[in-house]
């Protein structure tokens, strides 16, 4: 595809020079409100940088924490900090690091940058994106917070029970991780639906998936990762929840429960998530070792296939963290392996990138240096982590600074040095560029104090050193080590304070799309409120180098939208593969709606957290009638806007779409995937106390098998739901409205019977779910369901109040084709909940 000519000036799509009014009226459109009412802003030139540096301030609180952590080890004996201090001061630092910077800060690169890499004025959703970074800032410093209070999470960021349960931690601490980390879970899913949506459906014109960069495919997969991954901690941290608020005994090995199967859940996200971190990084570095080589980068095919790789093989190693559990030798021989093979696709990238620095001039700037950093401390995190892939090895490193250091070599490798490649390199598109002689400054001391810090803990750490320990005795030789890692870990804190010098005195927002690097990509095109001011056509990967005039030809409007054609902001939508132009999707306008809604949801969490359940009502009826709101005001926008519009090169595309061609149908999808997950991880769970307890204790003396024939109703209620809205969907446009409201009424009507009977087949058969772990596992897959249930209700009533209110018709059925789909999803999920739970338990008599 590479081979293709380039447009030139005399093929623009549009003729040259444009009205200037166009441009007047362009920026009009894109104009962001001013004083307080900036915040009801959602363009991504404004909330991304905003996610970078929020991002950066929970980087630097978790970095205080590590400070206070290697000051207390510094010596033996030291008390600086008491045990349980310091019991916070370690899981504070490790989830804030993992949940509060690590992701957000490449989901906050992506929102920053993939607009324009792209070529596109804005991502399809920019409110969900704004929702996302609202509710990170606001949850995430209030969750922050509760360190000076005392009650900050005390278990270690993977929570492990039985130290989490309610007899070992009695507080509220535990209770502070599950249900104020989950803020930060819906952030993470609401961008990674964004970001799936956003690369595969606004892309430039002619922007294949073959010429699409490689950071873009990163984000892909990371965000495809996080749709599949996240959901386990979702189902863990409800169940511990559960568990601890009212009794469902999950992991309590007493009542039939099994604290391994924590262990199963968390690690499913835990172990993926490294490579959710790694592989956006992985992205930048593939976008600036060829622009500091001024070479194209190698094996640009295999590269991505290496992303896709890692990420699919990623998920066949949670067990690599429960080697020590007891877990029969032939699972573990086939964990080992995929811990083995994981490396094969990190192996293909480091050599595609030092082929292209080889085949290329390497410029040696900042972002060259931190990339050279990347790739040694990165590689030697990967030699460690084959390593204690090994099982034996694992045996005795386990659990002790060995593994820190492994660890904290991948993460930081794999994803800070990048990052920091990243800020330098990015820094002239957005704004204005870093300072040189400070940048190096600050790389050789964070490089320096990096292998200072963590190389000794390897050996402290096969001497015989255990994690998470609060001080040690003298005369084990383990002096020295600590020593050096605390001298290092202040030499890394004085390189970070370089950069943050750097960035606080030379980094100005605005006025980038200076190319300064002489990159090839569109993200170095310059940039206003509303994008680029035309949407370039690609016919390259680097159009930038194949056609040097595609610069002035986009400023003056030569491309495609060079005007706003609806009078408002707008989004042009292209196909998925072969990024062919298929509509233009109107956006709202800045508002509230989204504010208040990320205000409640925080509210909401911390709420029940306290507990404080009257005010965890009240914020969930604000965010509930927000999100309403919400979707009111920006769901299938009436005329005046015109049916159709010419986009440039005599394409005229509509400005409304239905069914699968529009971005809502796709996020409906995606977000179907996220549920069908969760939904699969419930289910696992059920089997795994199954297996667990055996066929005489699955059901437990005193319980029996739900009830069948309410268990048939059910299951015929469910599809019966799912049958009257595809009726009411089919009918939409093609019958009497008095038939479309029927038709929803019907559906109501039914899931709410369907749960009913559900849920009564189970309780008059004496399941009970504080009784055992066969009762909790139950209901807690009856529970989701009806929670499921209800929200089909809410879809099915808000699409009833919409034709109620003239608002949905044949044209305008975005509300109608979205509450379809998920009901049809609703009833599929109920019926196989019900085939386990009915089924099963039979099929074992």
């Amino acid at each position: 595809m590479d081979d293709l000519a380039p447009r030139t000036a005399r093929s623009t799509p549009n003729p040259l020079p444009r009205p200037p009014e166009e441009l007047a009226r362009l920026e009009e459109a894109w104009r962001m409100p001013r004083g307080l009412a900036r915040i009801t802003e959602y363009n991504n030139n404004l909330i991304g940088p905003l996610f970078v540096g929020t991002a950066l301030l929970f980087f630097v609180l978790a970095g205080i924490l590590a400070l206070i952590i290697r000051a207390q080890l510094a010596f033996p004996g030291l008390t600086l900090v008491a045990p349980g201090t310091f019991n916070q001061l370690f899981t504070m630092h490790g989830t804030v690091m993992m949940f509060l910077f690590a992701v957000p800060a490449v989901e906050a690169v992506a929102i920053t940058l993939l607009p324009a890499m792209l070529g596109a004025r804005e991502l399809p959703f920019p409110r969900l994106g704004a929702y996302a970074y609202l509710i990170y800032a606001i949850g995430g410093l209030s969750f922050f917070a509760s360190i000076f209070f005392g009650a900050a999470p005390d278990g270690g960021w993977f929570m492990y029970p039985p130290l989490t349960s309610k007899e070992n931690s009695p507080g509220i601490n535990t209770d502070m991780y599950l249900l104020g980390i989950g803020f930060i879970e819906i952030s993470a899913i609401a961008g990674a639906i964004e970001l799936i949506v956003g690369i595969l459906r606004c892309r430039a014109p002619g922007m294949t998936l073959g010429r699409m960069p490689i950071f873009a495919w990163a984000m892909l997969v990371f965000a495809a990762m996080v749709i599949f991954a996240f959901p386990a901690v979702i189902v863990a941290s409800t169940l511990l929840e559960l568990e601890r608020a009212f009794g469902w005994p999950f992991f309590l090995p007493e009542y039939g429960g099994d604290p391994l199967l924590w262990q199963h859940l968390f690690w499913f996200f835990g172990h993926p998530e490294v490579y959710v971190i790694f592989l956006p990084a992985a992205g930048m570095v593939s976008m600036i070792v060829p622009a500091m080589a001024q070479a194209r980068l190698l094996a640009h095919s295999l590269v991505v296939m290496a992303l896709v790789g890692t990420g699919f093989i990623s998920f066949g190693l949670w067990v690599h963290h429960m080697y020590t559990t007891g877990i029969p030798p032939l699972s573990l021989s086939f964990f080992a392996a995929a811990g083995f093979a994981v490396s094969i696709p990190s192996g293909i990238q480091v050599f595609a990138w030092i082929g292209t620095i080889a085949s290329g001039r390497l410029r040696f700037s900042t972002p060259s240096l931190h990339i050279l950093g990347f790739l040694f401390v990165f590689v030697l995190g990967g030699l460690t982590g084959v390593m204690v892939a090994v099982t034996p090895f694992d045996w005795q490193a386990h659990d002790s600074y060995f593994v820190v250091a492994h660890l904290h070599y991948v993460l930081i490798g794999g994803m800070v040095f990048p990052l920091l490649a990243g800020l330098y390199y990015w820094a002239p598109a957005v704004g204005s560029p870093l300072s040189e002689r400070l940048g190096r400054w600050g790389f050789w001391l964070i490089f320096g104090g990096v292998n200072l810090t963590f190389f000794p803990m390897h050996i402290s750490g096969l001497m015989g050193m255990p994690r998470r320990i609060y001080t040690y005795p003298s005369g084990l030789g383990l002096e020295v080590w600590n020593l050096l890692s605390s001298t290092g870990a202040a030499m890394t804190a004085l390189g970070f304070l370089v950069v943050l010098l750097d960035v606080a005195k030379n980094f100005r927002l605005g006025g980038g799309g200076s190319n300064l690097w002489q990159a090839g990509t569109l993200e170095w095109l310059d940039n206003g409120n509303y994008g680029p001011r035309s949407i370039v056509r690609v016919t390259d990967r680097y159009p930038l180098w194949v056609d040097p005039d595609v610069k002035r030809q986009v400023e003056a409007g030569g491309h495609y939208l060079p005007m706003t054609a609806t009078g408002g902001r707008e989004a042009l939508v292209t196909s998925p593969a072969e990024a062919i132009p298929q509509y233009v999707a109107p956006l709202p306008f800045p508002g509230p709606a989204h504010v208040v809604a990320a205000v409640g949801t925080c509210a909401f969490f911390f709420a029940l957290t306290v507990p404080l359940l009257v005010e965890a009502a009240v914020a969930f009826v604000v965010t509930l009638g927000a999100m309403i709101w919400w979707l009111w005001q920006g769901t299938d926008p009436a005329p005046p806007q015109p049916a159709t519009v010419d986009i440039g090169d005599g394409i005229r595309l509509p400005t409304h779409a239905t069914g699968p061609l529009t971005t809502s149908w796709w996020a409906m999808v995606t977000l179907m995937l996220v549920q069908g997950t969760a939904y699969a991880c419930l289910l696992s769970s059920w089997l795994y106390l199954w297996l667990v307890n055996g066929d005489a204790m699955w059901p437990p003396p005193g319980q029996g098998v739900p009830l069948g024939g309410f268990g048939l109703l059910a299951a015929g209620l469910y599809a019966a739901g799912g049958l009257a809205m595809g009726a009411a969907a089919w009918l939409l446009g093609r019958g009497p409205v008095w038939a479309v409201r029927l038709m929803l009424l019907a559906a109501m009507a039914c899931f709410t019977a369907g749960a009913g009977a559900d849920g009564w087949a189970l309780w008059a058969a004496g399941i009970r779910p504080t009784a055992h772990a066969y009762g909790a596992a139950g209901f807690a897959i009856f529970a989701w369901q009806a929670m499921h249930v209800a929200l089909a209700l809410l879809l099915a009533g808000y699409t009833l109040a919409r034709s109620l209110a003239g608002m949905l018709d044949g044209r305008r059925r975005l509300t109608m084709d979205n509450a379809g789909l998920f009901c049809g999803y609703v009833a599929a999920q109920g019926i196989v909940g019900l085939a386990l739970l009915h089924l099963f338990p039979r099929l074992l008599t």
